[in-house]
């Protein structure tokens, strides 16, 4: 991956962090230079990047090749709703680098991460046009949905886009609502699929089973003192859509399949964390992954996170909890 910075020292270090993901990430606007300008834009959240979004991004792909150029994803860091929100905004179904992963993945050939603040907030819909899809990218193609609105006024439309295009020579076209058996594509969808346990209709909407992927840390180390070791994945200020205890399949960086038991949750009887931990017991496995980027799919919920009186009893529901995990594997 290129990553666009002000300086060679910021780039040199991002860029080892996200170097695998391939396509370039434009972190700010301060980081567009001349040669970005002319360019086929999409802009939203992408959190998921479920079948409704890839049916953007193919249109966004298709459109940059007709015209020769690249295709750019506009996205914010926060997520608006979170910038607003805070804590009540809706749980993340991707972390940035899962999404990043997924965009370039899908052909996009740039990725404009904007910095959502005051500033940018406060932005009238016309400002924005302006600043950051003329004179940032020079916008010869844009793809957002019919209900899409923008700016702190929030005069900025569909309708109000293609006027802005006629008069600044750049094209609008909307974005198709994509329907799977009469149920609308939609990261809400996704999370109230979550929410309920309903692991296939997400798997359904997504294109592929829900996973979290994450550098595996070092942890407590609790789990090997009493004979269950697990692999720790740290949400960071991420909030997971999940919380319990499923049955997973771990994919390892060699690309090996293996299956598991994992707990998402703030561990009340261990450490009583106030932000969410994903720890993954793998079963048969004895191999070292500190460091190494893992991915965790659930595949069915055994029970909620609940809190112990003692390590012995929570040792004892564990043991339980990976029988199942294997009786539901093996049926």
């Amino acid at each position: 991956m290129t990553v666009v910075t002000t300086t060679q020292a910021k780039a040199t270090s991002t860029t080892s962090l996200l170097a695998p993901i391939g396509g370039e990430l434009i972190r700010g606007l301060h980081s567009l230079a001349p040669r970005h300008k002319g360019s086929v834009v999409t802009i939203g959240a992408f959190d998921g990047v479920h079948l409704g979004h890839r049916a953007i991004l193919e249109q966004v792909v298709a459109k940059a090749k007709q015209l020769c150029l690249p295709s750019v994803a506009m996205v914010f860091e926060p997520q608006p709703n979170e910038y607003f929100c805070g804590d009540k905004a809706p749980a993340r179904l991707m972390r940035l680098r899962e999404k990043l992963m997924a965009l370039f993945a899908a052909g996009i050939d740039r990725v404009l991460c904007l910095r959502f603040d005051a500033k940018l907030a406060e932005l009238t819909a016309d400002e924005f046009v302006q600043t950051v899809l003329l004179d940032g990218l020079g916008v010869k193609h844009l793809v957002v949905g019919d209900d899409f609105r923008f700016g702190c006024d929030r005069r900025g439309d569909f309708k109000s886009l293609r006027r802005w295009g006629q008069r600044a020579d750049f094209s609008v076209a909307d974005s198709k609502t994509l329907e799977i058996s009469g149920d609308r594509a939609s990261s809400t969808r996704i999370r109230q699929a979550l929410a309920a346990s309903d692991f296939a209709l997400a798997e359904v909407q997504l294109g592929q089973p829900y996973g979290i992927s994450g550098r595996v840390i070092y942890g407590q180390q609790v789990g090997r003192t009493i004979g269950v070791p697990t692999a720790n994945v740290q949400l960071k200020r991420y909030r997971s859509p999940l919380s319990g205890v499923f049955a997973v399949t771990v994919k390892l960086p060699s690309g090996e399949l293996l299956r598991g038991v994992a707990n998402v949750g703030v561990r009340p009887t261990v450490a009583g964390d106030s932000k969410p931990l994903l720890e993954v017991h793998i079963f048969d496995f004895d191999g070292d992954i500190y460091g190494s980027c893992i991915r965790v799919c659930f595949c069915t919920k055994l029970r909620d996170e609940q809190k112990f009186s003692s390590i012995d009893v929570l040792k004892q529901q564990i043991e339980r909890d990976i029988n199942n995990a294997r009786t539901y594997f093996n049926t």
